[in-house]
């Protein structure tokens, strides 16, 4: 049987959104509390991409597992491509909006680092998002099947067709 590894990553996606999520919730309470105003919409984009993450890993890990009968349509396959890759696109605009913001800055002490922290955190979760985004294009124009890796079961293989040629 071959290891599904896309179920890690979707374990590191979540550890990282949670993480991220959990600093720029630190970022913006200090900045409201210190600057005594919002905190900029750099640092609630932060917020927001963690927390659409952990609401957009539930169909991508519970549909390829327990409701893959949805896959054999195509609009569900595309349908779970556009929500991955709308994802990692979130994860991109936040890491490199935060990065320009901070670029501009004079910035010191522990919620700098907490703010920077969180910058390359999110940059490596843009790079999960990215792995997993490209290798679910390249397997949709390839033949369609979003398995990520796992063998058919022996059902499967035997319900397909065998295609006889001649001379073979």
């Amino acid at each position: 049987m071959a290891i599904n590894w896309v179920l890690p990553v979707r374990g590191l996606q979540a550890v990282l959104a949670i993480t991220v999520l959990g600093l720029m919730a630190y970022v913006s309470s200090w900045w409201s509390s210190h600057w005594r105003q919002s905190s900029p919409s750099e640092v609630n984009f932060l917020i927001f991409a963690p927390s659409w993450t952990i609401l957009a890993l539930a169909p991508l890990i519970a549909i390829p597992l327990r409701f893959s009968h949805l896959l054999s349509s195509s609009l569900a396959k595309w349908g779970l491509l556009a929500l991955e890759g709308l994802t990692m696109l979130y994860w991109f605009g936040g890491f490199i909006a935060l990065a320009v913001f901070l670029s501009d800055r004079i910035c010191f002490g522990t919620v700098c680092d907490v703010a920077r922290a969180s910058t390359a955190l999110s940059a490596l979760n843009w790079v999960a998002w990215a792995v997993t985004f490209v290798v679910g294009v390249v397997q949709m124009f390839k033949g369609g099947d979003m398995s990520f890796g796992r063998k058919k079961s022996g059902a499967d293989v035997s319900a397909g067709k065998v295609e006889m040629h001649q001379g073979v």
